[in-house]
This record gives structure tokens, sequence and C-alpha cells, in this order.
């Protein structure tokens, strides 16, 4: 089995975000194929929490095709660390997307990898 192309599994989580009153935006569209996903959450409070792609090692062997995440750092920061971050990220992976919701809740609807 393969993976969702990155373009639809996009698509279905805004859809999923605004079925639950979130909103969400793609920010930088990267390869419709595989281009990696990153999901900024603004908390709108100044700050954000980053969910990068979990390593290969987190993901299940039973269900290898799904996108699995991690949020990078693990507690909010301030939203200027996430653009840099991103930033940093777009310079070594220019096909990468780039999603942000905002959701003061810190909702994020993401499968996240197991520690």
């Amino acid at each position: 089995m393969s993976r969702l192309k990155s373009a639809i599994w996009v698509a279905a989580y805004l859809r999923r975000c605004q079925t639950e009153g979130v909103f969400g935006a793609v920010r930088r569209r990267g390869a419709e194929e595989a281009g990696a996903i990153f999901v900024k959450l603004a908390l709108l409070d100044g700050n954000a929490i980053l969910y990068a792609p979990a390593p290969q090692s987190a993901y299940d062997d039973s269900r290898p095709t799904d996108r699995v995440f991690a949020p990078s750092p693990q507690q909010a920061v301030e939203e200027r660390k996430i653009e840099e971050r991103l930033q940093k990220e777009i310079s070594f992976d220019p096909d990468l997307w780039i999603v942000e919701i905002e959701d003061k809740a810190g909702r994020h609807f993401l499968d996240l990898a197991k520690n």
C-alpha cells in the first residue's frame, strides 16, 4: 500500500479542521505527491506549536502508510521561533508543505507518534 498524496492529505485535514470549527489554511504548497507536511498550531496568544513529520522509527509497523506527527518542540513557544524553524526547514527541503491552524484550545486532530 502507498501513502496518500500530500495534496490529498492536506485537503482532507483542512476539511476535518473546518468541520470542528477550527480555521486552517495552506501557507506553503509543497510537492503534490510526497512533500513533507508541517502543521503550525497558532494558539492566538502569540505562541504556537509546530507539528513535524515523525521520524521513521515512530511509525507503527501495522500502519506504515499513515502520516504521524511529533510536536517540535514539545511545548508552545513564541510564534517567531516557529517561523525561524520553518525557514530553516524550507532551506533544507523546498518541497515541504506548511499548514497553519488556529485554535485557542490547542486542538490539532493529528495522529501523534508514540513516545
